[in-house]
């Protein structure tokens, strides 16, 4: 699990024709949830990570918390062993110049630089603006759950060569917020991202982006730089 959140789940890909071009409705829609999240200085979310592979017969589960100041390209990223617990099992944390990726059962940090854009998804947070650059988009209707309306958008990039060839967003109709989004590979993998809670303007220290060595004695720190 360790290796494909950190890893495989990163890879956005491959181009459709259907999606020859940039659909207005889906622009549209995808602009107000991309201007609502980057007017906050902060958000903290809690989400759902679900790795589902029915050929293979593997469904896995972990819940999350993401903090994050889009502005800034900071962020932290924790995975929980237990929802019902909230044990720390992995982190991914970053300023917006370093990356450290904490791994508490190997009790390892590596530390390396932010990423800078690139094919995939770096971090939950660029879920909220992933249309911006090299995707192509398509407006696919409303779905309804748990009596709310969502908007349904299929995202294809617009290079061919990558291994996930589509994603698809709920949006909430009303909150025009984010609400999950499913990534498909060509391996009959399903990626997906739920948010459970989101927090918008949240009140964060800058502290929370960078890692805290005292705080984590015994954890030996790997530079990858």
């Amino acid at each position: 699990m360790k290796k494909i959140f950190l890893y495989t789940v990163l890879a956005i890909s491959t181009c459709s024709t259907a999606f020859a071009q940039k659909d207005t409705q889906a622009k549209a829609i995808l602009n107000q949830v991309s201007q609502k999240y980057k007017s906050y200085d902060a958000i903290k979310t809690d989400f759902t990570f679900t790795l589902d592979n029915q050929q293979a017969g593997v469904k896995e589960t972990q819940s999350g918390t993401l903090i994050s100041k889009a502005k800034a390209g900071k962020y932290k990223v924790t995975l929980y062993t237990s929802a019902a617990t909230k044990d720390v099992d992995k982190e991914i944390i970053s300023d917006g110049k370093s990356q450290w990726t904490y791994l508490k059962k190997d009790k390892e940090v590596q530390v390396s630089e932010a990423a800078k854009g690139g094919d995939g998804i770096n971090n939950p947070s660029q879920i909220f603006t992933i249309y911006e650059r090299g995707y192509k988009y398509l407006y696919t209707g409303e779905q309804k759950l748990g009596g709310k309306v969502y908007q349904a958008i299929d995202l294809t990039p617009e290079n061919a060569k990558q291994n996930i060839f589509k994603v698809r967003l709920l949006i909430d109709k009303v909150k025009k917020q984010i609400y999950s989004a499913q990534l498909f590979d060509k391996n009959g993998n399903k990626y997906n991202y739920t948010v459970s809670s989101f927090t918008p303007n949240a009140q964060v220290a800058d502290n929370v982006f960078a890692w805290d060595a005292k705080a984590h004695p015994g954890v030996e720190l790997v530079d990858l730089r």
